[in-house]
């Protein structure tokens, strides 16, 4: 690793006003260290946001706010999130491994948005709102492209509301080793189906509108087999190519839609 500064800010605005040209913000640094552990990141200095007071799950009737600093752990147990939207508790706990579940954010993972991540997906699929230290940002105006948002240099994920839906739920293909999703699909019925895919866009999470009219006519698996899911777009590598990609967001949609209650 390079020479870094590490310091601690007191709340956001400290945080802010640390935030020099070179420096980067620190939630569980479940990616961030290991970049720079790789000699591909060189932050000259780290704002640690653990004392800024970001974590925590407030029920406010028809939505969930989490705070961005909330581990993912917190999520996969909170009993809270267990009875309004189950399904974000069970995406929590298909990341990583203990050690990243006991570290990492969810405010650090939609910051990153990384391909792959889970989190994007259900912030896309529940329509949720991003809050930063200056504004509110929809889920849909949010993803900009693989690792980029509409965040600003000098902008801090606070918190995220994910509206309540009627039912959701996430299941996910992950690679064996990393389990990182190969294909992770979060589906969420409730004015109207979202179906939003993780791990297999080249820029990243994004929406299907063929799967998602086709269960708005029916909300059943079946209603998954007539629809094409192209493989134009999506990430082929060494670890499954496009197509192969493209059969796995049509299998990961229909258990989805079967665990949905």
């Amino acid at each position: 690793m390079y020479q870094t500064k590490y310091v601690r800010a007191t709340d956001t605005d400290d945080a802010v006003t640390k935030l020099d040209y070179e420096g980067k913000l620190l939630a569980g640094g479940m990616t961030l260290i290991p970049t720079m552990k790789q000699r591909l990141a060189n932050p000259k200095t780290l704002i640690d946001l653990a004392d800024c007071g970001l974590e925590g799950i407030k029920d406010l009737g028809n939505i969930l706010k989490i705070g961005a600093m909330t581990r993912h752990v917190d999520v996969e147990t909170s009993e809270v999130v267990a009875e309004e939207i189950p399904a974000l508790a069970v995406l929590a706990s298909k990341i990583g491994d203990r050690q990243v579940r006991n570290r990492g954010t969810i405010g650090g993972s939609i910051a990153n948005n990384d391909p792959s991540a889970c989190y994007p997906s259900a912030v896309l699929a529940l329509d949720a709102t991003i809050h930063t230290n200056s504004r509110d940002i929809a889920a849909h105006d949010f993803f900009v492209g693989m690792f980029e948002t509409a965040l600003e240099e000098d902008e801090i994920i606070t918190a995220v509301s994910f509206p309540k839906p009627s039912t959701a739920a996430y299941s996910k293909f992950p690679n064996p080793a990393s389990r990182y999703a190969m294909v992770g699909v979060f589906v969420a019925k409730g004015d109207t189906v979202r179906v939003a895919v993780t791990g297999a866009g080249e820029d990243g999470v994004f929406r299907h509108e063929g799967l998602e009219t086709a269960l708005v006519r029916s909300f059943a698996p079946e209603a998954v087999e007539a629809v094409t899911v192209s493989s134009d777009e999506l990430i082929s590598d060494m670890h499954a190519a496009g197509d192969f990609r493209a059969h796995l967001v049509k299998e990961m949609t229909k258990r989805a839609v079967a665990a949905c209650s």
